[in-house]
C-alpha cells in the first residue's frame, strides 16, 4: 500500500479554467515585479545607498543565485505539502521580503533581503507551471502556460514601469512597500479562489523484478541507467538553451535604464514610458506564443530568436536613431514575450509525468542562472567596456543558443526517423 496522492487530470470536456489561470497570473505578476524592480531604479538606489549601478545590478544576480541554489531542493522538500498551500506561503514570503527590502538601511541588508526573496521565488516557479498544466488537458498546456506567464509580462507592462515612475517621484523604497501590500492581497485571493491541487506525494520506487536481479556491481549500474527517465535528455537540452538565452538577455536588460539614457538618449523621466512600451510589446508576444505558435513551440522559438537578433543588432548599430531604435526596442519586447512561454510549455510537453515537478524546478534553475549570470556579466562589461558592449555580447549568445536549438531539432528528427524505421 502506498500513501502517494493521485493527482486528478483535467478532462477534455471540462471548461477552460480561465479564472484559476488568471489568479495564478496575478501571483506571477507580484513575484516577477518584486524580482525585476531594481532594473528601473538603478540611479535612485545607487545614489541613496552610495554604491555603483553595477552593484545595484548585482542585487538581481543575488536574487537569481538564491533561486538556483534552492529551487530544486525546496521543490523536493515540499512534495508532501499541497501545491495550493505552497503558493500561498510563497506570496506571504514575497510580502515579507519586500517589506524587509523597503526598510533595509544599508546595501548589505538589502542584499540579504534579496537572497531571501530569491529563495521564495525559486520554489514559486517550480510549482506554478505544474499547477497550470494540472488544470488543463495536455494539448492546452501551451495556452494555459501563456495565460499564467502573462502575469510576468504584465509585470513588465505595468509592474516595473509603474515602480520606476513611483520610485522616481517618491523614492525607491515606496514601490517595494507597495509590492509587499499587493502580494499580501494576492495571497488572500489565491487562498480563496485557486482550486486545490493535492501534494504529489513521495516518489515510490518500483518493486524489484526478481527475473532481472543483477549478478554483479556492473549489473546494478546498468539497471540504474535503465531506470533513468527517457525524457531527461530532452529536458536538459531545453534548460541549457534557456540558460544561455537568459544570460544574453539579462546582460543587457538588467542595465536597460542606463542603456536607454546613455545610448538611446532617453530622458530619465521617460524611462518608465519606454519600459511600458517594452512591456506592451511583450504582452503582444505572449498572445502570439499562445495562439499562433502554441502547436509548434520550437518553430516559434526559432522565429523569435531571429527577430531578437535583428532587433539587438539595430540597437547596437543605430541606437541614437529613434526612428530605428524605438521600433527595434519594441520588437525585442515582442520576441521575449514569445521565447520563455514556449520554452516552458516545451518542457512540460517533453517531461514525463513522473518528473514534471523536477523538470519545472530545473527549468526555473536554468532560467535564473541566466538572470544572475547575465546581471553579473553585464555589470562586468559595463564597468570594463561601457554600454556599447552589452548588445554585442547578447548577439554572441543568441548565435550560440540558436545553433544549439538547430542541432537539437536535427537530432530529435533523426531519432524519430530511426524509431519509425
Amino acid at each position: 500500500m502506498t500513501n502517494a496522492v493521485k493527482t486528478p487530470v483535467a478532462t477534455e470536456s471540462a471548461p477552460f479554467p480561465y479564472v484559476a489561470l488568471f489568479v495564478l497570473a496575478t501571483a506571477v505578476f507580484m513575484s516577477v515585479t518584486a524580482e525585476m524592480m531594481p532594473t528601473g531604479l538603478l540611479p535612485e538606489m545607487s545614489a541613496e545607498l552610495g554604491v555603483t549601478e553595477s552593484q545595484i545590478g548585482l542585487l538581481v544576480t543575488l536574487f537569481a543565485v538564491a533561486v538556483v541554489i534552492t529551487a530544486v531542493p525546496l521543490s523536493a522538500m515540499t512534495r508532501r505539502f499541497s501545491r495550493h498551500t505552497v503558493i500561498v506561503g510563497v506570496l506571504l514570503a514575497v510580502a515579507a521580503t519586500s517589506t524587509f527590502s523597503a526598510l533595509a538601511p544599508s546595501y548589505g541588508l538589502l542584499a540579504f533581503a534579496r537572497v531571501l526573496g530569491g529563495t521564495a521565488h525559486g520554489l514559486f516557479w517550480a510549482v506554478v507551471g505544474v499547477y497550470a498544466a494540472h488544470l488543463v488537458p495536455r494539448h492546452q498546456i501551451a495556452r494555459a502556460v501563456a495565460i499564467t506567464t502573462g502575469g510576468g509580462t504584465l509585470a513588465f507592462v505595468l509592474g516595473v514601469p509603474a515602480a520606476t515612475v513611483v520610485g522616481h517621484a517618491f523614492g525607491w523604497r515606496v514601490p517595494f512597500l507597495a509590492i509587499a501590500v499587493l502580494s499580501l492581497c494576492a495571497s488572500l485571493l489565491i487562498a480563496k479562489r485557486l482550486p486545490r491541487m493535492p501534494a504529489p506525494g513521495p516518489r515510490v520506487k518500483p518493486a524489484p523484478d526478481a527475473r532481472a536481479e543483477p549478478s554483479s556491481e556492473t549489473g546494478v549500474k546498468l539497471s540504474r541507467l535503465k531506470r533513468l527517465d527517457p525524457t531527461v535528455p530532452g529536458v536538459a537540452v531545453i534548460c541549457v538553451i534557456i540558460g544561455i538565452l537568459m544570460v544574453g538577455h539579462y546582460s543587457l536588460y538588467t542595465y536597460v535604464t542606463p542603456f536607454l539614457i546613455g545610448q538611446l538618449g532617453v530622458p530619465i523621466g521617460n524611462v518608465g514610458g519606454m519600459l511600458f512600451v517594452y512591456g506592451v510589446a511583450g504582452a503582444l508576444g505572449l498572445l502570439i506564443a499562445g495562439f499562433v505558435f502554441g502547436g509548434r513551440p520550437t518553430f516559434g522559438v526559432g522565429i523569435a530568436l531571429v527577430v531578437t537578433g535583428a532587433s539587438v543588432l539595430v540597437l547596437s548599430l543605430w541606437a541614437s536613431n529613434p526612428w530605428l531604435s524605438i521600433p527595434a526596442f519594441a520588437l525585442w519586447g515582442i520576441a521575449l514575450g514569445v521565447i520563455p512561454t514556449l520554452m516552458q510549455a516545451r518542457v512540460l510537453h517533453v517531461a514525463s509525468p513522473a518528473i514534471t515537478d523536477t523538470a519545472a524546478a530545473f527549468y526555473s534553475t536554468a532560467f535564473n542562472i541566466g538572470i544572475g549570470g547575465g546581471a553579473l556579466v553585464g555589470g562586468l562589461l559595463l564597468s570594463g567596456f561601457g554600454l556599447e558592449s552589452l548588445p554585442l555580447f547578447y548577439l554572441l549568445l543568441l548565435f550560440v543558443s540558436g545553433a544549439l536549438l538547430w542541432i537539437s531539432v536535427i537530432v530529435s528528427h533523426r531519432r524519430h526517423a530511426a524509431t519509425l524505421a
